[in-house]
């Protein structure tokens, strides 16, 4: 299967109130749209193609070279995005991933599973989707009896019995290329703003007789977009469960993981411990058997193995050798 990565990021996320593009906006020391570039370069030896709007400027210069750019001038939804990149897929693509760069928490293991899905079925699309008790304004997916996809139905549009099902459309969703590009082009704007929507698609394959099979995850927190300020403190609190977790099951002692604040670029040697407060920022990089003490703040620190750091130090741009001993002065 030859897949391509679309991410949408043309948005200009009004509810951040911010002069800063919402997807330069930092997560765990990092831009948030970084998160969904690097989670495509994990999918795809093909760089992400990423489909900028608001802040493009800005958001190329954060990116570099770590992905395609296309621009989406007027902003008219996001089957109108998907569209403009299409001439910047390389030939031979069979397969198109379309996700959103303000869902820094989906896992690889998550679009791996979507990915093989929907290689296994005939079907012109596999989407993902959430069951969840709070809905968060995503549509309802609607299904048969049998259990097969029928549609997607907005929460503003949804009949009372419509605004119960549990079952949310996650706006992840994998095609069939030369589909796609056809069916894009059938999509009407909706009558209340004049914009294409991707849902869509899934209404005219359905139409078409083709199946649309849907892949479920029940964990909320992965699906979670980031809309405001509120949402990105929630981002944050769970990116640094999940950093913290899998350091202490490789071996780290955290005195107080609720508050050990380590970056995604960070690596750390087991038998270290990290006091109540730590701040590993960048790219540091702890050696084995290490002792930080509280709130001490390292970024871009090279520790060596057996070191100690003392409560309060704050080290920037630094390598210290094995054996090292700081304290704050």
């Amino acid at each position: 299967m030859d897949l391509a990565v679309i991410v949408l990021a043309a948005g200009r996320g009004t509810r951040m109130r911010s002069a800063l593009p919402k997807v330069l906006h930092p997560l765990g020391g990092r831009p948030l749209v970084f998160y969904s570039v690097d989670l495509a370069r994990q999918l795809s030896p093909e760089p992400a193609v990423l489909v900028v709007g608001h802040g493009a400027e800005a958001v190329r210069e954060a990116l570099a070279d770590r992905c395609r750019f296309v621009e989406q001038v007027e902003q008219l939804g996001t089957a109108h995005a998907v569209m403009q990149a299409e001439p910047a897929l390389a030939e031979g693509v069979d397969t198109v991933l379309v996700c959103a760069a303000d869902m820094p928490l989906l896992t690889v293991d998550t679009m791996r599973r979507l990915v093989t899905a929907h290689g296994d079925h005939d079907g012109p699309v596999t989407m993902l989707t959430v069951v969840a008790d709070d809905p968060r304004g995503f549509g309802r997916l609607v299904r048969d009896d049998a259990g097969d996809v029928l549609g997607i139905v907005e929460e503003a549009e949804a009949t009372a019995e419509q605004q119960a099902i549990r079952e949310l459309n996650a706006g992840v969703y994998c095609f069939d290329a030369a589909w796609l590009w056809r069916a894009l082009q059938r999509i009407q704007p909706s009558a209340a703003k004049g914009e294409y929507y991707l849902t869509d698609t899934i209404g005219l394959a359905v139409a078409d007789g083709r199946r649309v099979v849907a892949i479920t995850t029940t964990d909320e927190e992965e699906v979670m977009g980031i809309n405001t300020r509120v949402h990105l403190a929630e981002a944050e609190a769970i990116l640094r469960r999940r950093i913290n977790q899998r350091w202490m099951l490789e071996g780290v002692t955290m005195v107080d993981p609720e508050h050990t604040y380590v970056h995604p670029g960070v690596t750390i040697g087991r038998d270290s411990v990290l006091g109540p407060g730590v701040c590993l920022w960048g790219e540091t990089a702890i050696g084995e058997g290490c002792v930080l003490g509280a709130h001490a703040v390292l970024d871009n620190v090279a520790v060596g193995a057996h070191s100690r750091i003392g409560a309060g130090v704050v080290l920037t741009d630094q390598v210290l050798p094995a054996g090292a001993v700081m304290v704050r002065a």
